[in-house]
């Protein structure tokens, strides 16, 4: 996904000024709330989603950005610039994000940085007092994803998950038609995402490190290594020090749709994953450019795929979810969803067809308003951390069937046979100064 421009934000978010006099309230078409209400926020990693939530969050009535931090001085000073423009106000510029922790005045924090750092930042925000809303996937391994659950319940502060498609009204109608019965007996669930990014960056030499980058913080608790541009900006995530690859990346959000659809609450009976870096192109990723997941359970298979590299798929559909049912089949991604019916020995369908029924898309500003009412009060999270460990713990347990090779499977009390072994995976051992937290 391409960053967002200054422009693009000023358009998307409020519109040209008319003028420079324009008060910020005014420009938003928004009205003064109760100081009860106003909800001082502050993002975390200032370049590309993170900043998009942002957007979101200052269309609601109340809310303002006090604070902006990333380790990019010239991101950083572009996204203030945009805020400063658009919302009418300089928020606090900081490169550590413990110093922005510190504000008493900020209510409420955005985490949009790498995976590698969604634990520590959200469970030091948590610790001091903010509420949080981070990106998915929680965090970029099992153990982390199972502190924060931890520390969330332990600190009482809300806690949104960045799954917003968990906000559309149309995946919620799917996951009511899968429950109806109506489909019939579901057998299986197939669910894909093939993109052109996942087949990785190109290969790059190594480089000096860009100019007003504090790559030491941005490599964080994860191991030092020498800066390359195949590993930085959007690339990440197919190295396991930062990221999934595309199992975590739209794996989750898919997973989760899937595993609510299906009401499932705890592991499944056994995982196995096979794949590898078939693609032939010879570019620069650790994660797997193609990678089949199978989560088996009593009665029915869930079977996760993806192939980077290409942007074709089952249903002529790239992406997607199929819930296929002794009935029917029901089919859904963001554009919208259909029923294809399963016809009987006299050519009869056994359920009513439903032609491509239009989806609303990401529904991020549903989601974001959701976080924010939800710390007034007014609402519960959509995708509270319990949804958000579940789906995350799904795709991660792919990836750990992957890299071990075994077929994964649990003890009746709950427990993943020969846990230990996985110990290196499960938990990542963080680069001093910084400690794996505890609750």
């Amino acid at each position: 996904m391409k960053e967002l421009t200054r422009r693009q934000f000023i358009k998307t978010s409020s519109g040209a000024l008319a003028a420079a006099t324009v008060s910020p309230l005014a420009a938003f078409g928004k009205q003064k709330v109760a100081p009860s209400d106003t909800v001082n926020v502050a993002l975390i990693g200032c370049r590309n989603m993170g900043f998009g939530d942002l957007q979101h969050a200052l269309k609601v009535n109340g809310v303002n950005c006090i604070g902006l931090c990333d380790v990019d001085q010239n991101i950083l000073e572009r996204r203030a610039s945009d805020v400063k423009e658009s919302a009418g106000n300089s928020p606090i510029l900081y490169r550590d994000y413990r110093k922005l922790l510190e504000n008493k005045d900020l209510d409420a924090v955005i985490i949009g940085t790498p995976d590698h750092w969604h634990c520590l930042q959200t469970v030091h925000s948590l610790e001091a007092g903010k509420h949080v809303y981070v990106e998915k996937p929680m965090a970029n391994t099992i153990a982390e994803i199972d502190v924060m659950k931890k520390a969330t319940n332990y600190y009482g502060k809300v806690v949104q998950v960045g799954q917003q498609q968990r906000s559309g009204e149309h995946w919620k109608k799917i996951a009511n038609i899968v429950q109806s019965g109506d489909l019939g007996k579901i057998r299986t669930v197939n669910l894909w995402g093939n993109y052109n990014y996942g087949i990785g960056p190109e290969r790059t030499e190594n480089s000096p490190v860009p100019d007003g980058v504090d790559y030491d913080m941005w490599l964080g608790p994860a191991a030092n290594r020498p800066f390359n541009s195949s590993r930085y900006h959007r690339w990440w995530r197919f190295f396991w020090a930062y990221g999934g690859g595309v199992q975590t990346d739209w794996g989750t959000h898919l997973l989760d749709i899937a595993l609510m659809a299906m009401e499932v609450e705890g592991p499944p009976n056994s995982v196995h994953s096979n794949g590898g870096i078939f693609s032939g192109k010879n570019h620069d990723i650790e994660v797997a450019d193609t990678q089949t997941t199978t989560y088996a359970f009593n009665d029915f298979n869930m079977v996760w795929q993806h192939v980077g590299g290409l942007e074709t798929g089952p249903y002529n559909r790239n992406y997607g979810i199929a819930f296929v049912g002794n009935n029917g089949t029901l089919v859904v991604n963001r554009g919208g969803w259909e029923i294809i019916p399963v016809h009987d020995d006299e050519d009869k369908p056994l359920i009513e067809p439903v032609p491509n029924q239009e989806g609303r898309g990401s529904n991020h500003d549903i989601h974001v308003k959701n976080y924010i009412e939800s710390i007034r009060g007014n609402e519960t999270p959509n995708c509270p951390v319990e949804a958000g460990h579940l789906a995350a713990l799904y795709a991660h347990l792919g990836n750990l069937s992957y890299l071990s090779g075994d077929t994964l499977k649990w003890y009746s009390n709950g427990n993943l046979i020969n846990e230990n072994k996985y110990s290196s995976i499960i938990k990542p051992e963080y680069r001093g100064p910084w400690t794996f937290p505890q609750i």
